[in-house]
């Protein structure tokens, strides 16, 4: 049985990260519950139920993704989480980069180019 190579093209690649992009605003919505509002206030409800909400969103979507795009291209584009995560910390939480931050993304965007790259080329 022959495995047919599914396409990849930018607009895949940005549907992937847009699927990423909700998977991380969920850790947001979490990490936001805890930060100033007590266990079990009204926010922290909110941010709760917010939290699971956008998980159950990404684990659709996810599945739609992984219909449409081969195995490691998919994985390859989630391992992009980190860099998501670190831009919104930095936005949002006014957390600071580091110089090993910026060398492990740039480690990460590599190895999500050379992935995507390969599985457009074949």
């Amino acid at each position: 049985m022959e495995q047919v190579k599914k396409k990849t093209d930018w607009r895949g690649i940005i549907f992937l990260q847009a699927i990423i992009v909700i998977y991380t605003f969920s850790s947001v919505c979490g990490k936001m519950a805890t930060h100033g509002n007590e266990f079990m206030s009204r926010m922290f409800i909110i941010y709760i139920l917010l939290d699971f909400v956008l998980l159950a969103v990404y684990a659709l979507l996810w599945q739609q993704g992984l219909k449409r795009f081969d195995l490691n291209v998919a994985y390859a584009n989630r391992s992009v989480a980190i860099i998501w995560s670190m831009v919104w910390s930095a936005l949002i939480f006014r957390e600071g980069i580091t110089v090993a931050n910026i060398i492990g993304t740039a480690i990460i965007i590599t190895g999500t180019m050379l992935v995507n790259t390969d599985a457009e080329s074949k």
